[in-house]
């Protein structure tokens, strides 16, 4: 009996207080408003009682609501009360409110000195010179296209990465078009699609292609050439992309829940309104290593020229490198790669997906540096990368790996506004920019946003400049592995070049090379197969 007592005492309070309300009425003619909070109250308990889906509210009647309640503001507390400022889920408070700063052009200087500990085996920084340099924010651009490309772009160093008109509100799509149209860089579209929205701010498109082929598909779901060709030879289109895999997903494809499939986004992918959109995991328009490089040179060919590249989430080394062998096989050869990591972000995944598949960006970036160079074929095609690049450093450290640009997306979120709230998937995105809810996208403000967007880009380039100036660097393609230094112990510290192989131009293609793993790897790959 005591313990029932203990379990439902919020029940039984709440009848006595009731039973003390009707007595109050009755007795000193009060309002029977009185009574009303009780009688919820007990409504709420009989329900408790009743049901059998939660047994902490069968057990612990109206007070047992509480734990439901505090779990699911549980994440808007740690973040806004109890998170710390270098705690990262998945970037800390510090990282978010730099970028916050730079978007709104305020100062992101520190006082009375880091808040890192220094001699933490996780520290990396760049040895600096004793004559440092001037380095011009706006020169740092580089040139993508090799020898079979008659129209080569110009990009930043620094672009948006891969986010679907779907996935992102139309809001949220123009306002990185109009930032992008000023600061002079490109905006992925994403797999789900090259919009009207892209389109509409006259800035620089990387169109990519992925195995749903949405915006340029059949109603099967096959790739259609004309299709293709109509939009990609229009002249904001300045390179072609083929998604192979996606570092949060690899070997999942896409989905786009059924309930923020619109109108607008069912005509620009080719789809019906209303009905799951899910990209297949494997392409359809081509088989194999040497399918995916006649799929690049058709692609190139019916754009009139422009950049063609593929993006991938590496998995097994021995497919990277089937890759490059299938290259020297057919003299076919992509303009550009892009390495996405498995750290990288996505509207919608499954857990294990995102936490267990994949390599890492650092990891995946130097396999194929180091693939490329030791075939004789790096200085003919760029590489990229993309996975939680947001600050001027990470994209110093991306290029001292091997990198020549860097792409971002979560940072490019929170200059137009997200919180890091997680509910991408929901449609219900409380900023307005992960959303198809009309009223929800009404907060994003585009031409606010879009100046957010442009001064994020502008000042975090910046950043990379004062960097490269200290370290004595004029220019971003003469950034080497040795000057990046990593803590491995209280008293080690090494470079980048210690802690990753790095092979020479030629290496592979003599057959002897001083790195065993490569040399296996590049052994036992095959040009015509990924078994």
């Amino acid at each position: 009996m005591i313990n029932t007592i203990q379990r439902q005492w919020a029940l039984i309070l709440s009848v006595t207080l009731l039973l003390a309300s009707a007595y109050a009425i009755y007795t000193h003619n009060m309002t029977p408003w009185l009574a009303l909070p009780w009688v919820a109250l007990i409504l709420i308990g009989i329900v408790d009682l009743s049901q059998k889906e939660h047994a902490v509210r069968r057990n612990y009647p109206i007070i047992g609501n509480m734990r439901y309640l505090l779990e699911a503001i549980r994440p808007e507390l740690r973040q806004y009360f109890f998170e710390g400022d270098h705690e990262e889920l998945p970037f800390s408070r510090s990282e978010r409110s730099m970028v916050y700063r730079r978007a709104r052009n305020i100062s992101a200087e520190k006082s009375f000195g880091t808040l890192d500990n220094l001699y933490s085996s996780k520290h990396e920084f760049i040895s600096h010179s004793i004559m440092p340099v001037w380095v011009d924010p706006k020169a740092l651009r580089v040139t993508i296209g090799g020898p079979d490309c008659l129209k080569p772009y110009s990009a930043s160093l620094m672009n948006v990465s891969a986010m679907s008109f779907g996935s992102l509100s139309a809001n949220a799509v123009m306002a990185l078009g109009r930032g992008a149209k000023r600061g002079g860089f490109a905006v992925d579209t994403g797999e789900g699609g090259c919009s009207k929205y892209h389109l509409a701010g006259g800035n620089d498109v990387i169109w990519e292609i992925g195995s749903g082929y949405f915006g340029c598909r059949n109603e099967d779901g096959a790739f259609n050439k004309e299709r293709f060709r109509l939009t990609a030879t229009n002249i904001a289109i300045s390179a072609i992309l083929v998604k192979m895999s996606q570092g949060a997903k690899p070997g999942h494809g896409g989905i786009l829940p059924s309930h923020k499939v619109s109108a607008e986004i069912a005509e620009a992918r080719g789809v019906r309104q209303g009905e799951d959109c899910i990209s297949p995991a494997a392409h359809s328009a081509f088989d194999g290593p040497l399918g995916l490089m006649g799929f690049i040179q058709q692609l190139r060919d019916l754009s009139g020229g422009k950049p063609v590249g593929f993006k991938l989430c590496i998995g097994r080394p021995s497919e990277a490198a089937t890759l490059v062998k299938a290259m020297l096989h057919t003299g076919t050869y992509p303009d550009f790669i892009v390495i996405d990591g498995s750290e990288g972000g996505t509207g919608a995944a499954p857990e294990e997906f995102s936490d267990h598949l994949g390599m890492p960006m650092r990891d995946g970036l130097v396999l194929m540096h180091n693939l490329l160079r030791g075939a004789g074929i790096r200085d003919r095609i760029k590489i990229g990368c993309s996975g939680k690049i947001i600050s001027g450093f990470d994209i110093i450290r991306a290029l001292a790996l091997g990198a020549d640009y860097v792409n971002a997306a979560r940072g490019f979120m929170f200059a137009l506004g997200c919180i890091q709230s997680q509910s991408c998937g929901s449609n219900k995105c409380p900023t307005g920019v992960a959303t198809q809810d009309p009223a929800r996208q009404r907060a994003l403000d585009v031409e606010d946003r879009s100046h957010r967007v442009e001064n994020f880009h502008k000042n975090t380039l910046h950043s990379v400049a004062e960097i490269l100036g200290a370290a004595g660097i004029n220019s971003s393609d003469k950034l080497t592995a040795e000057r990046i230094q990593k803590r491995v112990s209280d008293s080690k510290i090494v470079s980048y070049a210690n802690l990753y192989p790095f092979l020479h131009h030629g290496e592979l293609l003599e057959g002897h090379s001083a790195h065993t793993e490569y040399r296996e790897l590049w052994a036992n790959a095959r040009h015509d197969s990924f078994n």
